[in-house]
């Protein structure tokens, strides 16, 4: 009995802890679109706006690939290895070597890493950077174009490298607290970094030479903030962030161990950033606005997927751990196909949805004088085909951790090493037709066959057979048809009475004239989806309502 209770103790306190990272990341990522909006307001799609978003890209893709990676795939697991030996003086002693270990060779090497980013920056720009040639009318100009954007991305870069260093310690904070399972702290950096952001932008820009350096030293000044604001929670655990020799860092089994282990996922993690550098490179000369517009469209997506995915992930994706572990493989495949009709309900109409409102809704949170109307329509393009792929991206986030919780990461990495590959080769193809529409659709059609391969690749996972896959497949496919048929009778009243509600409140300001249409066709959109879901008896309605019922 009082195993029992200790079981359920510990389940809902994982459930506790699971619901308040979803909210923490809810948080973050409406601060993310806020933080855009005031980029928006301040750079609109101009050459300092492109700047900024690819000197922010450099470090950034640094921190995801090894600050990031190293935490998740090599430091927890094993300072809880330390951890699950036990409270004896000697397990203490060793644990904190680690610790230290760790902490020196994290600050070590990111610190020459920083040196050697600022030193080689002018190198790395020339690679990102490119005068638009639209409205040049001379080589002089382009070159005064191109000369400028290039200092200006070197500034910028150089302003913001040390970022890599703040944020890589404030990963290893977040891995000891997330260690001794203290979520909380970690979960709400990311809001008080883009809070400092765009704090930082209202009070720079007056002092600085343009809204972008003020943007980038309030990204230095949020990485020291997630740092910072960690720390105390650090000494109530009771262990220390202290340096230790160089030759105890090398030679410390557990640093060793760590090492290790980051090395095999870091080829995965950086076909996915070259992603993000060869989109950029295109971007960047493509055309003025390309990549700052591409960044505000993905920032819009990613709020609308990060709105429903993390919550349902966090609700339903635990169940798939625990069956597998279990080896209860059809309550597994079946669990498995009710994730994925679920995410299906939700990011079918809101494609649908989107599609028809997403200039209004684009200018109602960009628009601004920075951000003028060749700024919506240019980010419009880019929306729409991003839009498009948010089915494929939303059942990704359910089929790949499917292939984790038996233990087989390989396989969702092969998909997504596929997924990243088809990526560049159909944003070189479609750039020249396309520009920026080009890059947003091949990031579609890349994550489309991501998904493909995550269910050819079911084949390999147990409790998987022929049969099984199909009876998957064929439910998918089946759910996706109606849900299309469903969203399509819901949107066409939302089309027609677009321009009507348009003009009805055409001469107010911009929150009346484009927030209340939005409202009122959210409305009418959500109120036809559910009759028709009620209508069609649909069985996934009842399945969320259990589950949700059941959490509380």
């Amino acid at each position: 009995m009082e195993k029992n209770e200790t079981t359920t103790k510990k389940s809902n306190s994982i459930i506790k802890s699971g619901i308040i990272l979803s909210l923490m990341t809810l948080a973050s990522r409406i601060m993310g679109l806020i933080r855009e909006m005031t980029k928006a307001s301040f750079l609109g799609t101009s050459m300092f706006a492109d700047a900024f978003t690819t000197s922010f890209m450099i470090p950034n893709l640094l921190r995801r690939l090894f600050a990031e990676n190293a935490v998740s795939a090599a430091f927890i697991p094993t300072f809880k290895d330390y951890l699950s030996k036990g409270d004896s003086d000697e397990n203490k002693k060793s644990t904190q070597e680690f610790l230290s270990a760790t902490f020196t060779l994290v600050s070590f090497l990111t610190a020459v890493v920083v040196l050697i980013g600022i030193l080689i920056t002018p190198l790395l720009t020339p690679l990102f950077c490119d005068a638009p040639a639209a409205g040049v009318e001379n080589f002089q100009q382009l070159f005064e174009l191109y000369t400028l954007k290039s200092q200006e991305i070197t500034i910028l870069t150089r302003i913001m490298f040390p970022y890599l260093f703040l944020i890589s310690i404030a990963a290893l904070f977040q891995g000891i607290l997330n260690g001794c399972k203290i979520f909380a702290p970690s979960g709400f950096t990311p809001v008080l970094f883009n809070l400092i952001i765009i704090i930082a932008t209202y009070v720079l820009s007056p002092y600085t030479a343009n809204p972008a350096r003020a943007m980038s030293i309030g990204v230095l000044i949020g990485g020291a903030v997630q740092v910072f604001f960690q720390w105390p929670f650090i000494r109530k655990t009771g262990w220390k962030t202290t340096f230790t020799t160089l030759r105890k860092t090398f030679t410390n089994p557990g640093t060793r161990k760590v090492m290790a282990l980051i090395a095999p996922t870091i080829i995965g993690m950086a076909a996915y950033q070259l992603n993000d550098i060869v989109s950029t490179a295109l971007a960047n000369r493509t055309g003025l606005g390309i990549a700052s517009s591409l960044q505000y469209s993905l920032r819009l997506q990613e709020l609308i997927l990060g709105i429903f995915a993390v919550s349902i992930g966090t609700v339903i994706l635990p169940d798939l751990s625990g069956l597998a572990n279990e080896r209860k493989w059809n309550e597994f495949n079946q669990m498995l196909l009710q994730a994925i009709k679920i995410m299906t309900l939700i990011s079918v109409p809101v494609t649908f949805y989107s599609l028809v409102n997403g200039k209004e809704l684009i200018t109602l949170l960009y628009k601004s004088k920075s951000f003028d109307e060749a700024s919506v329509l240019l980010t419009l393009g880019e929306f729409r085909y991003h839009m498009i792929g948010l089915l494929f991206i939303a059942l990704n986030r359910v089929i790949a951790p499917a292939f984790y919780a038996q233990k087989k990461p390989k396989l969702a990495t092969y998909a997504g090493i596929t997924c990243f590959a088809s990526n560049i080769l159909f944003a070189f193809i479609l750039v020249a037709p396309m520009q920026g529409n080009g890059i947003a659709l091949a990031l579609t059609i890349a994550s489309g066959i991501n998904t493909i391969f995550l269910f050819i690749f079911m084949k390999k996972m147990d409790g998987m057979n022929g049969s099984e896959i199909f009876k998957l497949v064929k439910g998918t496919l089946v759910y996706i048809i109606k849900l299309v048929i469903l969203s399509v009778i819901a949107a066409v009243p939302c089309y027609f009475l677009r321009p009507v509600l348009l003009d009805l409140f055409q001469d107010y300001s911009k929150i009346v004239s484009q927030g209340l249409p939005l409202l009122i066709s959210v409305v009418i959109f959500a109120f036809i989806g559910v009759a028709e879901l009620i209508i069609t008896k649909d069985e996934v309605v009842a399945i969320i309502l259990r589950k949700f019922l059941k959490r509380k």
